[in-house]
């Protein structure tokens, strides 16, 4: 069958201007890159307490986020400091001092997490003295059950603050979080 000559010159037409569409793997690379970059930088962010199935954190409305510092763990056997136990519950309460020299001793030994460097203080106003601010304070974090009696809690933070830990954070679970 012979074709018209409109017909001829629609094939001829569509054969020249026939494109065969492909991805362009440049723009995807760089998409994928950037959400890469965006993804390593903003981890960085993320800190994790441990969370032991045996320690229950009571419940508040704080709304500042934890900074990476040491951490006390108080469960309902006795206290830890990291993953080092350093005294049982019972020996802690039976003591007549004011704080746990055990655990005194173990925070003073403790290094703090690198990426737990304190922020600068700020200079005092009446002058330049540097030693008028004082060293920078280390930090520290409390875990401690919400059942533990408030005598223990606070001989573990006269304990730390004998160890020259000034700054002390009691961990929490958030509302509605837990």
């Amino acid at each position: 069958m012979k074709l018209s000559r409109r017909a001829r010159r629609m094939a001829r037409h569509h054969r020249r201007h026939r494109q065969r569409y492909t991805f362009n793997l440049v723009s995807l690379m760089d998409i994928f890159t950037i959400l890469v970059f965006f993804l390593l930088v903003n981890s960085a962010d993320v800190q994790t307490l441990p969370n032991p199935k045996e320690l229950t954190l009571p419940d508040s409305t704080a709304e500042t986020e934890g900074r990476q510092s040491v951490v006390v763990m108080v469960t309902r056997e006795g206290i830890n400091l990291g993953a080092d136990h350093i005294i049982s519950i019972e020996d802690a309460l039976a003591s007549e001092e004011a704080t746990i020299p055990a655990l005194s001793q173990a925070l003073a030994a403790a290094e703090m997490p690198a990426a737990a460097a304190p922020p600068p203080e700020p200079a005092a106003e009446g002058g330049d003295d540097a030693a008028e601010a004082g060293p920078p304070q280390r930090e520290v974090t409390i875990m401690a059950d919400e059942k533990l009696p408030y005598r223990l809690l606070k001989k573990v933070m006269l304990s730390c603050t004998a160890a020259d830990f000034g700054r002390i954070s009691l961990a929490v679970m958030r509302e509605g979080q837990g």
